[in-house]
């Protein structure tokens, strides 16, 4: 079944995460992404590993299924004219580039859309378009640091601390996709493409909108709660008598329902306890009150006492007891990539109840180049 951007002309011209992320999201959904990588090694991220696949890393593999490769050496003008000829008839392209490189090499959104008016072209910086860092260089790590979100990670006693996927590459990717997006839909009603900017600083500033927001009003520095959160109590890792869990009553009725479960209608009385904002303020109290008694019976136990009780509960798994959950088969959410035993996580979008499979496997460094080459020539 043909996806939902059957028919759309996709270039790649980037490497590592961001941009390759936002270009497999579009192959996905049924784009044709004609990834450009350089001719000495490809993209980067081929030997992010181990592991490797058929000589590439397990993540190049991820990133990249379903695209067509070729390659070109974009310093050299003969194969910027050959980019630009690949431009001509395309509906997006996405870069992540060093920041200012494709101005110097003349493969800017000025120069590509001056050959493709109805081009939509998309930018993935570190820092953004501009500012004095607007040509700093950047990875997930570093904006991490610089928007702050390190300073939120973990127990207050602990050191900065980083969460472990690459959630500002991975957002921008995501945040690039929905411009590139939305600027198809503004091309049909205007007949012409635009520039589409993001950018990891950006996303990682979009992740602490809560904490920004109300530094804004209150001047307060946030303090670290490890598992827990700053707003809602409780609604955070507990132990139990063999394994951990978490619990995530949100409200005042899920407090209820949470206390008259785990045996102690009383706490809904209890001046400190009574009201959302009362346990937030009283942290300790409500954690303290609930932990010992959690202690007395096994997670199994309270993941069946709680959730029959309606209050939102969890086991903390790792990724072993996550890929062995009934509930990830049953959403189907695993590929495996064509002509490979490889499965990889699929696209966590489903149309019409059906999850896209991906058009191919990753493609060899310039596996395509004989066929996009001949097609832009003869066109």
């Amino acid at each position: 079944m043909a996806g939902p951007l059957d028919g759309i002309k996709v270039i790649e011209v980037g490497q590592a995460l961001a941009g390759p992320l936002a270009g497999v999201i579009l192959a996905d959904m049924g784009a044709d992404v004609i990834k450009v990588e350089k001719p000495d090694g490809g993209d980067d991220a081929r030997l992010w590993g181990p592991p490797f696949v058929d000589g590439d890393s397990v993540s190049f593999h991820s990133n990249n299924r379903g695209k067509r490769s070729v390659t070109l050496d974009i310093k050299d003008a003969a194969d910027v004219a050959k980019l630009k000829l690949l431009a001509a008839d395309a509906d997006i392209l996405i870069q992540n580039l060093r920041p200012g490189i494709v101005d110097e090499l003349g493969i800017g959104p000025d120069a590509l859309m001056a050959v493709n008016p109805r081009l939509v072209y998309c930018s993935i910086w570190a820092f953004g378009y501009t500012g004095p860092l607007k040509l700093a260089p950047g990875f997930d790590p570093l904006l991490q640091c610089y928007g702050a979100v390190v300073t939120l990670t973990g127990r207050p006693e602990d050191p900065s601390t980083f969460c472990a996927p690459a959630i500002n590459d991975t957002a921008t990717g995501m945040w690039c996709v929905i411009g590139a997006l939305a600027a198809l839909q503004q091309r049909d009603r205007t007949g012409r493409g635009c520039v589409v900017d993001a950018s990891l600083f950006e996303s990682a500033v979009a992740w602490v909108q809560g904490p920004l927001n109300t530094y804004n009003v209150t001047g307060t520095l946030p303090q670290r709660h490890g598992t827990g959160s700053n707003l809602l109590v409780p609604y955070q890792i507990f132990e139990t008598a063999d394994r951990p869990l978490c619990i995530a009553a949100g409200n005042d009725r899920l407090f209820v329902k949470l206390a008259r479960a785990m045996g102690h209608p009383e706490w809904c009385d209890d001046p400190l306890l009574a009201d959302g904002r009362k346990r937030a303020a009283n942290r300790h109290a409500v954690v303290d009150a609930m932990q010992p008694v959690l202690l007395t019976r096994t997670r199994q136990d309270w993941l069946g006492i709680i959730g029959e009780a309606g209050v939102p509960v969890a086991p903390v798994n790792n990724i072993a007891e996550l890929a062995a959950t009934e509930q990830l088969q049953a959403m189907d959410m695993l590929r495996t990539l064509p002509g490979s035993n490889l499965r990889v996580v699929g696209l966590p979008i489903s149309f019409n109840r059906e999850r896209p499979h991906p058009a191919g496997a990753a493609p060899k460094l310039g596996e395509h180049n004989a066929a996009v080459f001949s097609t832009s020539r003869h066109e």
